[in-house]
């Protein structure tokens, strides 16, 4: 079994690593503060081929694979999680779907500019009473002859308030609940739609958050991805991959709550010695740095068997789920071991707390995930 990266994945990461370090880090306070999108980041993140990891080469994108993609994904999340999750939302959640279920005048027309970062996505699911229950949806899409009529509201919606295009769930046949809705792709242009209501969030306060409201919008028959009325199919294989992107999240924001514990415990003193001299304090930082690898070997084992095309369903589950409470446990312990400096907004430690708690509830809560375990064990 081969746990080394090969030298490309590695220039990949590493560079990376070099972006969110330079570009990323030194702002992300800012954004934070002001709740404003660093949207000069993604789209040069898009002209260095970031936003297009996985599109195939045909389509403009950088066929790098799945996992130098969840490995950059750690790196941005290390220096801004907000900033880094509207680029996980471009590759799992817009490509990826194109990619899996898209027709080839589709994959033509979208993924060489969503690849480039021309065009910028989103994936609106989420209504106010359908979150974790899709078969709830209310929003319709009703068929006009050559053309869907779509009305309705989703709320939620990461990258929202700037998205080019959108990927919209709604419903093409009430009686059938789940087994009757269709995914779309919506230009933002397309007359009826506005978008709604900014959220005001308590973390990754640097990306958008917003509600989508459609009325009457007018859009044609072969924007519909996928088959008519399956497009469950197409939400279940695209949540998929975007756990990854999330457990990635969950692991950069945990890494960085480490490397801030662990720089900070060699600075402060008490008692006439550094706190990192204190046995108490070396088991808290041995126990983050454990949960910290051990997420990681899993996240990577999910990347891996989703680049070799095999059914990789509980492997994401379990590694959204693990990494995400992980994530709570080693930000819990770094804000601990930084005191009542560690509530204050001039240490990074706050907003490393406060970005991690959505990763335990999107792209399915915690909950959720144990269903997906627990039924994968009980159908084998």
């Amino acid at each position: 079994m081969d746990f080394e990266l090969s030298e490309e994945q590695k220039m990949v990461i590493e560079e990376a690593k070099k972006f969110a370090e330079k570009k990323l880090a030194p702002a992300a306070a800012e954004f934070d503060e002001k709740q404003e999108v660093n949207l000069a980041a993604l789209k040069e993140l898009g002209q260095l081929g970031y936003l297009g990891m996985t599109v195939p080469e045909e389509y403009g994108g950088a066929a790098l694979g799945t996992v130098p993609y969840v490995g950059a994904m750690i790196e941005f999340s290390k220096a801004d999680a907000g900033t880094a999750v509207g680029l996980s939302v471009q590759n799992s959640l817009v490509n990826d779907p194109l990619v899996l279920f898209g027709t080839e005048e589709q994959k033509k027309k979208f993924l060489p500019k969503l690849a480039s970062g021309e065009w910028l996505g989103c994936f609106s699911l989420t209504e106010a009473g359908a979150g974790s229950d899709p078969g709830s949806v209310r929003a319709t899409a009703v068929r006009d002859g050559d053309h869907f009529i779509l009305n309705g509201t989703k709320n939620f919606t990461t990258n929202g308030s700037f998205a080019d295009v959108i990927i919209g769930f709604f419903s093409t046949d009430r009686e059938k609940g789940s087994k009757g809705i269709s995914a779309f792709l919506i230009h933002k242009d397309v007359p009826g739609f506005a978008v709604g209501k900014h959220e005001n969030k308590l973390g990754i306060r640097s990306s958008s958050t917003t509600e989508m409201v459609f009325t009457d919008c007018r859009i044609p028959a072969g924007n519909l991805l996928g088959q008519e009325n399956k497009g469950l199919n197409v939400a279940l294989a695209t949540l998929d991959g975007g756990r990854l992107g999330i457990a990635a999240q969950a692991v950069g924001i945990a890494e960085a709550a480490l490397d801030e514990s662990v720089r900070y415990s060699k600075e402060r003193t008490q008692f006439g010695k550094a706190l990192s001299e204190f046995q108490g304090l070396q088991f808290m930082l041995a126990d983050m740095a454990v949960d910290v690898e051990v997420a990681k070997t899993m996240l990577f084992r999910a990347a891996w068997m989703k680049e070799a095309k095999k059914r990789y369903t509980k492997e994401a589950a379990i590694a959204k789920l693990f990494a995400s409470e992980m994530s709570h446990r080693v930000c819990h312990k770094a804000l601990q071991i930084h005191g009542g400096y560690g509530f204050m907004k001039e240490y990074k430690v706050e907003r490393l707390y406060r970005d991690q708690r959505i990763t335990e509830i999107y792209e399915g809560t915690s909950e959720i995930h144990r269903l997906v375990i627990a039924r994968s064990l009980l159908s084998d």
